[in-house]
């Protein structure tokens, strides 16, 4: 098939604008007048270090990130972070988890190894259907920090709203992350991967409250302390330097869109035109609650795994490709990150009705 012909709903690695890989393959080979690729080039080099500042002054300007906090590009991916958080952050105490997901079940197990952890929400009872309300939270004296996951991109829930707490907000946004505004000053660490919204797989992005730096337990390594990072500008060693030249891409698409604000519509309008088709449907079933569903991650099943499993495979002869769900819960899963087009949407709408017309008696 051609490029033209296929929508990518994968949930990660995801679909890149066309606009940032056409212009990362016309300087493939030759960035710049440098006569190398951008992957050949030492990250020490005045070529990158020119690419580093504006995808990092870019990323600063597209979410408002104050002067309080720092951008760091890392590597790792997000599970990264998972120990990064704590080996960073927990100072010997404890610190409080909600596990409304997956990958924030993972990262509560691993902060264990650091210090006490309080599980203040945990949704595996409701199967991660929905997210707990602010006064369901059961918040601890003395917590180094909260942690959530903002969007959980296997069960396509979404926190809307940001918890208030005491303790400083660290926050997995990967799903989300320049899909919508975010009041960074709110937060002590913000992180995401970068494969779903921002670059090819490989980089991962801290936005860390300077203020929080350097209370790293004394076994952390270098490669993994904040405050090292924060003192070398992420480059105490080689960083991913062709992600962060794509993130630099990314920013200037996603500028061309009307920024974050801007997406933040075009994701709300391309997520309610699958919605209606489920809430109307005799065969679909959401898999999350209402008000607790996720823009980014469109979760549903029919209630047969065979014929969860033939709309996948029919689908994917159509060109609509990776819409089968995760393997820890099944079902039927369209990730709608940023660079999605609606054309891709409005196709799976139409063989989503198609489908039903078919298989619904």
């Amino acid at each position: 098939m051609k490029r033209e012909e296929v929508f990518n709903f994968s949930a990660g690695p995801s679909v890149l604008p066309r606009q940032a890989l056409e212009r990362a393959a016309a300087e493939m080979l030759n960035y710049n007048g440098s006569g190398m690729s951008v992957m050949e080039m030492s990250h020490r080099s005045a070529f990158f270090q020119e690419i580093f500042d504006s995808a990092k002054a870019k990323l600063k300007k597209a979410l408002a990130v104050p002067d309080s906090h720092e951008i760091l590009f890392l590597q790792g991916g997000a599970s990264a972070q998972f120990s990064m958080v704590p080996l960073n952050l927990m100072e010997g105490g404890g610190a409080d988890y909600a596990v409304t997901g997956h990958f924030a079940n993972i990262a509560m197990k691993e902060a264990k190894k650091y210090g006490a952890v309080h599980v203040a929400a945990d949704t595996l009872g409701g199967e991660q259907a929905y997210i707990p309300r602010q006064e369901e939270l059961d918040l601890s004296d003395g917590a180094k920090y909260f942690y959530y996951c903002a969007n959980n991109t296997i069960y396509g829930t979404a926190w809307n709203y940001v918890p208030r707490t005491a303790a400083p907000l660290v926050c997995d946004m990967s799903s989300e992350i320049l899909s919508r505004p975010v009041d960074v000053a709110k937060f002590g660490v913000i992180f995401a991967g970068a494969q779903k919204n921002m670059a090819p797989a490989g980089l991962t992005v801290v936005i860390i409250d300077k203020a929080l730096a350097g209370r790293e337990a004394p076994y952390t390594p270098l490669v993994m302390s904040y405050k090292t990072m924060i003192e070398k500008d992420s480059m105490y060693n080689t960083p991913p330097c062709w992600c962060i030249y794509m993130l630099g891409l990314t920013l200037d698409w996603l500028e061309s869109q009307g920024g974050v604000a801007g997406m933040e519509a075009i994701k709300h309008e391309k997520a309610a035109i699958l919605y209606d088709i489920i809430d109307n449907s005799r065969l679909y079933k959401p898999s999350a609650r209402r008000e607790d569903r996720s823009d980014m991650n469109v979760t549903f099943r029919t209630g047969d795994a065979d014929l969860d499993a033939a709309f996948a495979k029919e689908a994917q002869a159509r060109g609509l490709m990776n819409l089968k769900g995760h393997r820890a819960v099944g079902g039927i899963r369209a990730s709608l990150y940023n660079a999605q087009p609606m054309e891709g949407v409005q196709a799976l709408a139409a063989y989503m009705k198609e489908f039903e017309a078919k298989h619904h008696v």
